[in-house]
């Protein structure tokens, strides 16, 4: 049997990029992420939690809760940065202060990392040197295909070492940081990103279940990702137009029935198991 793996990234409803407004922003994180506790408890299924720094900060009792229930905690930065808006020192500085944070919640450091904005690419491939230095083990933040806001089309669709000097192509050593990308479907020569998100709100159910079942028979596991606002009937909508409000909002209310679908269908555990269990 393969097991897929489930990601949550712990993010609140006004991280999103495409989000501009960041005034009054009132938190819904705790409520918006117990749903989907309930779910995974329902069909007892452990997941890795990708955790904001400034969430894990200013939620202590919810990241020791989700520990606690048997899940991974990962680092998804501190402050939903994206690498692009970034150099390596100030990267470098917002992993150690992300890492330390989730280390005196845990009691152990981090040993997975993901991308805000999926934004580890070739123009900031030198992430890979820096977080196989302060210690992480995989990274998650690849997506093999193109969007208008990030994606790396020619990388494996498997997990891989990614090369330091170039992300889209295996290391010839067989050792360092393993990549988990995030699955896609490729038709007709291009990637169809379905493993989450948008995508997964988007896309019919069957198609995403097919592509999980194809990826399960060439012998791999799938990576699904999902946020807690995209799950919650009471995430506030911030009109910015027609193309931000679609991203953001469509078929927001749909995404935990599919998520529960997904858990009757198929076996999930964390990326930490995956790899190292």
């Amino acid at each position: 049997m393969i097991y897929n793996a489930l990601s949550i990234d712990l993010e609140d409803w006004y991280h999103p990029d495409l989000l501009k407004i960041k005034e009054n922003l009132k938190p819904q994180i705790k409520d918006s992420v117990r749903p989907i506790l309930n779910l995974l408890e329902k069909y007892n299924t452990k997941a890795t939690f990708f955790v904001l720094g400034e969430i894990a900060e200013k939620n202590p009792e919810l990241i020791k809760n989700i520990k606690n229930r048997g899940h991974e905690i990962a680092s998804h930065g501190y402050n939903h940065k994206s690498l692009k808006q970034m150099n390596p020192d100030e990267f470098e500085k917002d992993i150690i202060k992300s890492k330390k944070i989730l280390k005196n919640i845990t009691g152990k450091y981090p040993i997975g990392y993901r991308a805000p904005t999926f934004s580890i690419d070739n123009k900031t491939r030198w992430a890979i040197d820096i977080l196989e230095k302060q210690g992480f083990l995989y990274d998650s933040s690849i997506f093999p295909t193109k969007t208008h806001l990030y994606g790396v089309p020619n990388a494996p669709l498997n997990p891989y070492c990614p090369s330091k000097d170039d992300v889209s192509k295996k290391r010839k050593e067989k050792e360092g940081l393993i990549e988990f990308p995030m699955t896609v479907f490729p038709v007709l020569g291009y990637n169809l990103p379905i493993s989450g998100g948008f995508y997964l709100r988007s896309f019919p159910l069957w198609l995403i279940k097919r592509a999980i079942k194809n990826k399960n028979k060439e012998g791999f596991p799938a990576m699904i990702y999902i946020h807690p606002w995209e799950t919650y009937l009471k995430t506030p909508r911030i009109r910015q137009g027609l193309f931000s409000d679609f991203i953001n909002y469509y078929k927001i209310n749909s995404s935990l029935g599919k998520l529960e679908s997904l858990l009757v269908s198929f076996k999930f555990k964390p990326v930490k198991s995956i790899f190292f269990d």
